[in-house]
């Protein structure tokens, strides 16, 4: 077997960045030890970027109307996720309905996904790489490829065999999870007691799931899930109910490590989500993290592997979204100390949970976890406008007497310019755009004078939806163009490994 891109993992972050890979026009294959989609509701959280993101590739359709929770919390203290945007606040999806909607959307693409085959080995040389994977059948195969990328989560197989440096800390602290049909207890939001922390939260259909931690509990280093009799028996010394009565679903632990690699790519090998950065999934922000990888990954990606744009795009993605994922650890790395620390904690828990109530702390925190506050750095300058690296806004559009919005102008996976002056500026925009035609839209628009984009004559989106150019007046987006897109209307060879 042979494809372009190899993506090692079939998880939400593997199946979302080979959606992503396929839109930009790359040959890509799937590989997923695990026979059939998770049916284990593990992640329910989707932060509101990561649902611009899915609005921006037509998903959210599919998605139905999933239960929309502004209030979230910082390491157990309650706090408004609202912060302006499409799509504020948190939304509630299992990850079990969030992969087999990112499965549906990049077959449909022509990702080829494969179930049932477990990497084995990786060479990697100058022109590609090479896996030997185990199939279904048992049988050994060959897997070549361009590129490969790790999305195998916590325990990576893909970073084993290359060795990436990933330091950090190793768990000391653990969280024991299940889901439990048959059992009638009081829902509790990070309830802390004397002995521990609780939380139950009843879920459709009868089932409630259940979370405790034990002040003081070492961290156990486990080869197999917990056993459902040790989380009643935790359950019971917390909070002194009996929950052993009813039927686990699915049972697991996890604990408070926090680990980063050093480098996101190596060489011809990347790695997105849990395989470049593990941490404890709290509120939902690991997943989203990762999601948030894939989609900054995925045109870049395929861009090079299609010859539109050199090796050094590549680049760009550690660049971008490395210090994204450190900032992110440390934020989770904070939230582990007040929701897991014992009665030590409780003066810090008292001074954040004041300090919460400050708008401006509220919403420093509340972007952070929601991810609408990440500008990648493009080189800004003194004096730059405010809009260059962030995410564009959720802005009221009319193209050609219809009504649409940027997310819209985004489905196809490709570039935007957006030209929002006169006809004369409109039109000298298009023309210089025309060399990049296969690779961007010029897309002439208005829009609300008093709105987010007031007095803006133009800019780029890239198919990530941040802008990489913006401009009041006139302005030549050429050098930007050649920076994100590759070279005006030719197609490079990829240039040599660093």
């Amino acid at each position: 077997m042979r494809a372009s891109v190899i993506v090692v993992g079939g998880g939400p972050v593997g199946l979302m960045l080979a959606g992503e890979l396929r839109l930009g026009g790359a040959d890509v294959l799937l590989l997923e030890r695990r026979h059939r989609v998770t049916t284990e509701s593990r992640a329910s959280t989707l932060h509101a970027r990561t649902m611009e993101i899915l609005d921006s590739r037509g998903l959210l359709d599919p998605l139905g109307g999933p239960p929309n929770l502004p209030r979230g919390h910082f390491g157990g203290l309650p706090m408004d996720l609202t912060l302006p945007g499409s799509h504020p606040g948190q939304w509630k999806v299992p990850q079990a309905r969030t992969e087999e909607l990112l499965e549906k959307w990049a077959g449909s693409l022509g990702a080829g996904i494969r179930r049932g085959y477990e990497l084995v080995t990786l060479t990697v040389t100058e022109e590609g790489v090479e896996t030997a994977v185990t199939g279904p059948d048992g049988v050994p195969r060959t897997v070549r490829g361009d590129y490969l990328v790790g999305c195998d989560g916590e325990e990576s197989t893909v970073r084993r065999l290359t060795g990436a440096a990933f330091p950090g800390h190793d768990a000391v602290r653990e969280l024991l999870r299940a889901d439990v049909a048959g059992i009638d207890i009081p829902d509790r939001r990070f309830e802390r007691l004397p002995a521990g922390l609780a939380i139950a939260a009843r879920q459709p259909g009868g089932v409630t799931r259940v979370m405790v931690h034990e002040f003081g509990r070492k961290f156990v280093e486990r080869s197999t899930p917990p056993e459902f009799g040790e989380i009643a028996e935790v359950w019971r010394r917390v909070t002194g109910e009996e929950i052993g009565a009813g039927t686990p679903l699915w049972v697991n632990s996890f604990g408070d490590a926090s680990r980063q690699l050093t480098h996101y790519r190596h060489g011809r090998v990347l790695f997105a989500g849990d395989a470049a950065h593990r941490q404890l999934p709290v509120g939902g922000q690991a997943l989203n993290l990762g999601l948030q990888d894939a989609v900054n990954l995925g045109w870049k990606l395929a861009a090079v592997a299609l010859g539109q744009a050199p090796q050094e795009l590549l680049d760009t993605y550690h660049d971008e979204r490395h210090p994204v994922g450190r900032r992110v650890l440390a934020n989770i790395e904070a939230q582990a100390r007040l929701l897991l620390g014992g009665a030590e904690v409780e003066p810090l828990r008292a001074l954040v949970g004041e300090l919460l109530g400050y708008d401006d702390v509220r919403r420093r925190l509340a972007g952070t976890i929601s991810g609408l506050d990440v500008r990648y750095d493009l080189g800004v300058a003194r004096g730059a406008h405010a809009l260059l690296g962030r995410r564009v806004p959720d802005v009221p559009l009319t193209v050609a007497g219809a009504p649409t919005r940027p997310a819209e102008l985004l489905r196809t996976g490709r570039g935007v310019l957006l030209l929002l002056a006169d006809r004369a500026l409109n039109s000298a925009l298009t023309v210089l755009a025309e060399a990049w035609a296969d690779r961007v839209d010029p897309v002439t628009a208005e829009t609300p004078a008093d709105g987010p984009l007031a007095g803006v004559a133009a800019l780029l989106i890239r198919p990530d939806g941040h802008v990489a150019w913006c401009a009041t007046g006139p302005g030549d987006p050429q050098a930007a163009l050649r920076r994100w897109f590759g070279p005006a209307g030719t197609r490079p060879s990829p240039s040599s490994e660093r």
